[in-house]
Formats: structure tokens, sequence, C-alpha cells
């Protein structure tokens, strides 16, 4: 069992409050009556594992949960070659640097590009 609690009655959505796609797939996961727990990945931390977790259920590398093309990225660390736990501090200190919104329900986890997307969970 993983350190995120899943149920399939209902959707976790982590989600950055000031993206407009996260804002978008946090009203559309509502409208279409999804039970929705809504965690803001800048007021609630991620631990290491849970971000292990995470890039574990998106069959990604934890480099690959970095968005790189974010502003303070570039600005701050330029193309570095990192271990997996230099990208975990990376993403601890700077949630802002996640790719999100990413959506939960029971056993599947998805990335989200389009609002719509939750219909996919």
């Amino acid at each position: 069992m993983g350190e995120i609690a899943t149920s399939n009655w209902e959707v976790i959505l982590f989600y950055n409050p000031n993206s407009t796609i996260a804002k978008k797939a946090l009203a559309y996961a509502k409208a279409e009556g999804f039970p929705v727990r809504d965690v803001d990945i800048l007021k609630t931390p991620f631990t290491g594992t849970q971000l292990e977790e995470l890039a574990d259920r998106l069959h990604v590398s934890l480099e690959e949960l970095v968005n790189k093309e974010h502003p303070d990225f570039r600005k701050h660390f330029g193309e570095p070659d990192l271990s997996e736990d230099d990208w975990i501090k990376i993403l601890r200190k700077n949630p802002e640097l996640l790719k999100e919104p990413i959506v939960i329900r029971g056993d599947k986890t998805i990335l989200v590009k389009s609002p719509s997307d939750i219909i996919k969970i």
C-alpha cells in the first residue's frame, strides 16, 4: 500500500491554484459530480515517498515530474544532471515546478493535459 490513500469512490486532484488548467480541471470534476479531494500543492508539501509514488503511478521518472519549461526552473537550475534524491529535493522546495494537475482515483493516475481528461479516470 502506498502513502497516498486512494479510493474508487473519490477523486484526488493535486493542483497548483495559480494554474488555469488546474482550476478548470477542478471545476470539471465537481461539475461531473465526482467526490473530489483537492490538494493545493503550494500549501500541502509532498514527502519524498509521495513524490516517488506519484512518479511510479504515472510510469515516469522523478525528473519527468518536473516542469522544465517553467521560467523558475530555467532561471535557477538550467540543464542539470541530478540524482533521484536531488529531483525530490527540488520538487519539495519548489512545488510550483511539479507538472500538474495530477488526478488519482483508485489504481488509476493521470497527468491532466485538458480539463476533460478527468473523464478518463
